[in-house]
């Protein structure tokens, strides 16, 4: 995939600060340190466009980044991370509000995608989240991450029970690796997908 720019277009701490929304918009979301930021950086090709850290809960802010791939403009969406970030309760429900504003009503977004550490389970976090995401009408996609950190077969054997734990039928898991580039064009693939259904 030619990535012809990849550039931050605004970085929200609230409904208000969103951007306009003329471009269609792909959203990425997952528990803390899963990988989203390293994806993004390897889906547009650059190391550091998306701010990465070992710490959990680094990503506080939405940032939308505007992208122009293959033909396509859109903005690819870095939401907070949810889960174990050691933060107090009252930033994590802020964090909590300012995601749901964004998924809850914004016209623009074309699909979700979930982010799934592979040497993890899958957790009613998760569960809970395709559901509403269901309730909504919003198309989503589940993208394990990390895959270079297991051996082949023992990745095979995760992915298989990810793919029972998701209880989803027709629903495919896609195995990606930022250090490696696994799965980065078929990201993209299922990004052009979405895209072209919403027409």
């Amino acid at each position: 995939m030619k990535i012809l720019r990849a550039e931050l277009l605004q970085s929200a701490g609230s409904v208000g600060q969103f951007p306009s929304g003329g471009l269609p918009e792909v959203a990425f979301l997952g528990r803390s340190n899963v990988g989203k930021s390293s994806l993004l950086n390897a889906l547009v090709g650059r190391k550091q466009l998306a701010r990465t850290s070992s710490k959990p809960g680094k990503t506080r802010l939405i940032h939308f980044f505007h992208v122009l791939a293959g033909g396509a403009e859109i903005a690819l969406v870095d939401l907070p991370g949810y889960g174990w970030a050691k933060v107090s309760r009252k930033e994590r429900e802020s964090w909590g509000k300012l995601v749901e504003g964004y998924l809850g009503d914004r016209p623009c977004l074309q699909l979700a995608i979930l982010l799934q550490d592979l040497r993890r389970d899958f957790s009613e976090d998760e569960s809970l989240l395709l559901d509403w995401l269901d309730e909504r009408g919003i198309a989503w996609q589940v993208v394990v991450t990390k895959a270079d950190k297991l051996k082949p077969l023992r990745r095979a054997k995760r992915l298989k029970e990810l793919a029972l734990q998701l209880e989803r039928p027709g629903k495919r898991l896609l195995a990606t690796s930022a250090q490696t580039r696994q799965g980065i064009d078929e990201i993209w693939r299922v990004i052009h997908q979405s895209l072209a259904a919403e027409g």
